[in-house]
């Protein structure tokens, strides 16, 4: 996945979640301007978007936007994390058949819609059939990342239909596309979200593959890369 033109910026302040304030370089003996943003990403990302850190704004020359800018990306401390919350999904189908069980899938289809949801990737060989849900991982501590970065109701729905795809003859997934490199594992955020850990560990021991998988990020672009190791052990299992 690429982005067409990305300029740097210095994040200032982000007054809601949609819209952040970023001084950019003047052109021309213009002193730097401050522009403003849209946040291509609406969870807290409080660890990321810290005043006076270095970040990447994409331009767009559409000329009906409210704002041509939107910012995609941080460093946090020397590490490039894209925080876009869209590209995700590029990415995964991009890369999709870099991942071994899925190197011999022939058709791969977006949105998919099944029961009351509409599946990130839906995507076939000539036996088999897969779900793919797939995550965005932003938040990183120690180089250990984890999802997700608030409460997600849907995240945990999306995990319940999945399990129940397995009687319709799918193999179902969820893919954590990590959207940075060079980490040591993923696990679910326990702390943050209890309900989506216990229901990722039930997905788990129900035939759901967990697959976590790190980014080759540069300003301007994202790709899928390697496998990580996924740890479920912090996870409490489900109180019947």
């Amino acid at each position: 996945m690429k982005y067409d033109r990305v300029i740097q910026g210095t994040f200032i302040d982000r007054p809601n979640r949609f819209i952040a304030n970023v001084r950019i370089k003047g052109e021309g003996g213009v002193p730097d301007p401050v522009v403003r943003c849209h946040v291509k990403n609406t969870g807290r990302c409080r660890e990321l978007l810290v005043p006076g850190t270095k970040v990447f704004l994409s331009v767009s020359d559409n000329p009906s936007r409210s704002t041509k800018y939107d910012l995609i990306a941080v460093m946090k401390g020397d590490r490039l994390i894209n925080m876009d919350s869209q590209i995700p999904n590029d990415t995964a189908a991009e890369g999709l058949r870099k991942i071994p069980m899925f190197s011999d899938v022939t058709e791969i289809r977006r949105e998919f819609r099944y029961g009351n949801s509409r599946i990130d990737i839906m995507a076939s060989s000539h036996d088999k059939k897969y779900l793919i849900e797939v995550k965005g991982v932003t938040l990183e501590d120690d180089d250990i990342v984890r999802f997700p970065d608030a409460p997600t109701e849907r995240g945990a729905k999306h995990l319940r239909e999945l399990m129940g795809s397995v009687r319709d003859g799918y193999t179902p997934c969820v893919l954590f596309v990590i959207q940075m490199g060079d980490v040591r594992y993923f696990e679910p955020n326990t702390v943050t979200d209890p309900v989506f850990a216990s229901t990722l560990a039930e997905a788990a021991s129900s035939g759901v593959e967990i697959l976590a998988y790190t980014c080759k990020v540069t300003p301007d672009s994202m790709t899928l890369d390697s496998p990580v190791e996924v740890r479920l052990t912090g996870c409490r299992e489900p109180s019947l």
